[in-house]
Parts: structure tokens; sequence; C-alpha cells
């Protein structure tokens, strides 16, 4: 069995800060044995407008929050989703949201480009997010091996797409990395329900590291970072706050659920066009 982690952040406008919130949580996870550890979604920064991360955008493999993240998986041994890093688009008026994963000897092993952006109106309230704005969609999903199963990576909004996670299992996923920063409206709505709906009909681990809190800027963010297992059930759950969730992954009871409920292999031919 293997240690997770997920860190929970309530990040503002200031990177450095960040930075030091996220190392200070990063090695709690490890006192606790974590060997996998995922950041949440703009852990580096919360800005006070939408356009304040574009002057820290970095081009891939260069830049200190990259290096930041290289170091501490290397410093501490682990593996590390590094939440998301704005990265330079082919716009020069737009980033990449990119999720970056690392090995335990700081190498930069896989990158996902979130593809579902947060355009909309937020029922029950006058927020609205138009991502589009600043962010360059992706366009592939992407899972990896890793030494504790095939990992797949996901961002926040794509939570809602259940298709991408389909994509995923088609390429072998058993554990999905997911930094978010739902709302709070969103998140008392529909979190908990879309994280336990993937690990169940994907019959897959789920590790949802999120933002929760108050930010600077305005926005509060729902937390609730939480581990699911492949049968829906969560295993460990933070509400708000900075702080960190750990679980034990069991990779031979996944398998074994699969085997005896397989239902992924149940799908029609129809329902994969």
């Amino acid at each position: 069995m293997t240690t997770v982690a997920c860190i929970q952040m309530a990040s503002g406008p200031q990177v450095g800060a960040n930075l030091l919130e996220a190392e200070r949580l990063m090695m709690l996870a490890v006192e606790k044995g974590a060997r996998l550890v995922v950041l949440p979604e703009n852990f580096a920064l919360m800005g006070k407008t939408e356009e304040d991360k574009l002057a820290i955008r970095e081009a891939e493999g260069d830049g200190p929050i990259q290096e930041f993240l290289a170091q501490q998986a290397r410093r501490h041994g682990i593996w590390l989703v590094g939440g998301t890093v704005p990265l330079h688009a082919e716009s020069e008026n737009k980033i990449r949201a990119a999720c970056l994963l690392y090995n335990d000897q700081g190498q930069q092993v896989a990158r996902y480009d979130k593809i579902h952006l947060f355009d909309v109106s937020v029922v029950g309230s006058d927020d609205r997010y138009t991502e589009s704005e600043t962010i360059e969609g992706g366009d592939q999903a992407v899972v990896v091996d890793t030494p504790f199963g095939r990992l797949g990576l996901a961002v926040c909004y794509d939570l809602r797409f259940p298709e991408l996670f389909r994509t995923m299992v088609d390429q072998g996923v058993e554990i999905v990395a997911l930094p978010s920063a739902f709302t709070a409206i969103t998140g008392r709505a529909h979190w908990e329900i879309l994280v336990r709906a993937r690990a169940i009909e994907n019959l897959s681990y789920v590790l949802a590291a999120a933002q929760g809190g108050y930010h600077i800027n305005g926005r509060e963010t729902y937390g609730h970072s939480m581990i699911v297992d492949p049968w829906g059930q969560v295993m460990n759950e933070l509400a708000t706050g900075s702080g960190l969730v750990c679980a034990e992954l069991d990779l031979q009871r996944l398998r074994n659920v699969r085997r005896t409920f397989p239902c992924l292999d149940h799908r029609n031919i129809v329902c994969r066009v």
C-alpha cells in the first residue's frame, strides 16, 4: 500500500508566501509517510485579478515555480502533482493552466493542460467567471505510469465532464489526481457528489486537492479536499483552511473490485462511440 496526501490551501496574491505555505504542508505530508502528494489548483497564486497570473507565467521547464516543485520532489523523495502552474500559451494574452507531475528525482514526467475552462454564471449569486479570457485550453487527456499505479491528471471544472475520465479509463487509469479551486456555492451543491461519482463510475481512486477558504480577491473556495476509494467511500476529508488529508491506496483492492464487479467491461459498444 502507498500513503498519499492532498494539500489544501487558501492561496493569496504573493507567490513567495504561497510557496512557503505549500512547503510547510508538504513537509507535514512527508512526516506522515506520503509518497505521492497533490497540490491544489492555483497553489502559487490566487491574484487580485485574473490577469495577475499573466505576470508570473513561465516557459515549460524554466521558472521559479517549476524549480520549487522540482526541488521539493527531489528533496523529499516524493512524486508531486504540482497543482496548476501558469505556463506560456500561444496567445500572448493567455496562459496554459498546466498540471505538472514530478518524480522523486525532481524530474518533470508529465504535463496536463486544463481542458475545460470555467466560463459560467453561478446560479444563486452574481458571480461570473470567464477563464477563457486568460487561459488557453488543452486538448489531450494524460495518464502515466508511476510506482503507485496508472495516474491520470484532471483539474477542477474537468470534474463535470465524465467523458474525460472515460478516456482515462481507456488508457488504464487507476488513480486520478484532481487539483481544484471550486467556488463555495458550486462546492456545496456538487463537489462531493461529483468526486465520488467519478470514483464510482471509473472504479478508481480520486485524490481531490482543493483551495479552501477566503481569498484577498473576495473569492471564497469550498475546500473539502478528499481522498475517495474506488467504491466511492470518502477515506479522508478536510473541510476548510490550510492543511492536508492522507490515506493509503491499495491497488490490489482496486483490481479485485474491478475483477469482481466488472462494470467497466460491460460498457455497451454504443457508449464508446
